[in-house]
């Protein structure tokens, strides 16, 4: 039920108000000045709020100001004489989202009523939406045990707190830099405004430029109108710059003055273009090594490199294989229907030897199409066969004890011992009874090697 709050001195007009509201099935409330009405809002919630604006003790001025900072987006509409439409406008920049004049007429009002009411949903929608979002990136919804990830994440809400500093984040394709990005953004204060991410890989050079700026009507064939860039349509938000290794020279020169003069021109333009956009860098490149080469800036570098993070790759934080590939299973097995599924040991198992060279993303995928091949959901050995004609570093499932083959130049067997009980207990997160199990050893033979291995360090 739309409830509206009609503020106005004059009784008649308070009454004449309710009448055509309530015939149209609204519910109205009444104050006869703005200090009234304030209180009211801070006890109840309106769809929205009629006032005039010259009233005693406080004005509709003052009050539309009071009510921005209790809710930006409460709407608000302004009674006004016919002879005062300035006074209207002067309301409008305070926040209202429209003026009625008076005299009015019945279907003027109903309509412009009708409208805020619309925006006023409008509004509660992107904010659940908002929040929708804000929740899922939370940083302690990312899925990690591993120690490195982990500091990752502790510097990562850091940065977000600083929403005009540069972040860049280094590391294999796969390894989750978009949500951390998103992440960022989602827990800054920019978080109410857009977030917008850019493939700089995946656009032709001779449009990235124009993606990125935007450009003037006739600036090239096929330009008919004006249009915005993303760091144009961002402001105040938060622009995610994916593959930034991937920019033209000529994209990097104006990437540059945008980060150091947050101003740019379009494409074919004159005109010079103000933003306030966090920008936030992603690569898989030594960037460094590029500039040295003289194929990226290293001016630009240096104004990327603000706040650097690296995200390492699967293989090297494998104690989250686990978490991720029950996650990834229950999602996928949700959207197809199919309940109760499982990942048995030797699977899991499979999936810890794999060397995910595309790293979570590959994780992702293989855990979906698993899913599809098992008719059950329950996953089996069986069903990941294919892993092994992705050029995985790792072997899939085996049950044939003798897959390991000797290199031809051989290898030092303690150096080879050392670096499976290290493996082990990694991926065991230290627990020695679960690294014992993954190497088949009781616990005391897993201890009497570790210590014996440890002896042999000490001496050498």
């Amino acid at each position: 039920m739309n409830k509206i709050l009609i503020v106005d001195d004059e009784k008649k007009m308070r009454h004449i108000l309710q009448i055509i509201l309530e015939q149209k099935g609204y519910v109205t409330e009444q104050a006869s000045n703005g200090s009234e009405a304030l209180d009211l809002i801070n006890k109840f919630h309106y769809a929205m709020v009629i006032t005039d604006l010259k009233m005693p003790v406080m004005d509709g001025l003052e009050l539309i100001r009071e009510i921005k900072k209790i809710d930006p987006d409460y709407p608000v509409i302004v009674l006004t004489a016919y002879g005062s439409i300035d006074s209207a406008v002067g309301a409008i920049r305070e926040g209202a989202i429209d003026y009625i004049t008076k005299p009015f007429e019945e279907e003027k009002i109903l309509l412009t009523v009708q409208r805020s009411i619309r925006f006023s949903e409008l509004v509660e929608e992107k904010r659940i939406h908002r929040e929708e979002l804000s929740g899922f990136f939370e940083f302690h919804n990312i899925i990690t045990e591993s120690q490195q990830m982990l500091q990752i994440i502790k510097q990562a809400a850091m940065v977000s707190k600083s929403p005009s500093t540069t972040v860049l984040l280094l590391g294999e394709s796969g390894t989750g830099k978009e949500l951390l990005a998103q992440a960022i953004h989602y827990n800054s204060s920019r978080a109410a405004k857009k977030f917008m991410a850019i493939n700089c890989a995946a656009i032709a050079p001779t449009l990235l430029e124009s993606e990125l700026f935007g450009h003037e009507k006739g600036a090239f064939t096929g330009a008919d109108r004006q249009r915005q860039g993303r760091f144009e349509i961002a402001n105040e938000g938060t622009v995610f710059l994916d593959e930034v290794g991937d920019l033209t020279l000529e994209a990097q020169a104006k990437l540059l003055r945008f980060l150091q003069e947050k101003e740019f021109e379009r494409v074919g333009g004159t005109e010079t273009v103000q933003s306030d956009v966090r920008v936030i860098g992603a690569t898989n490149k030594n960037l460094k090594e590029l500039a040295e080469q003289q194929k990226f800036r290293e001016d630009l570098f240096y104004r990327l490199n603000v706040f650097p993070l690296y995200l390492p790759p699967l293989r090297d934080r494998r104690q989250d294989i686990p978490q991720l590939a029950q996650h990834f299973l229950m999602r996928s097995a949700k959207s197809m229907g199919k309940n109760n599924p499982q990942i048995t040991d030797d699977a899991m198992r499979a999936l810890m030897r794999h060397g995910w060279p595309g790293n979570i993303r590959e994780l992702q995928n293989a855990i979906e199409r698993t899913v599809i091949l098992s008719p059950d959901g329950k996953i089996r050995p069986e069903h990941l066969g294919f892993l092994n004609t992705l050029g995985s570093a790792a072997p899939a499932a085996s049950t044939d004890p003798g897959y390991f083959r000797l290199p031809p130049e051989g290898m030092n067997l303690d150096d080879f011992e050392n670096k499976l009980v290290r493996d082990a207990l990694e991926l065991a997160s230290e627990n020695q009874s679960e690294a014992a199990r993954l190497l088949g050893l009781s616990r005391g033979k897993f201890r009497s090697l570790v210590n014996r291995l440890r002896g042999d360090n000490e001496e050498s």
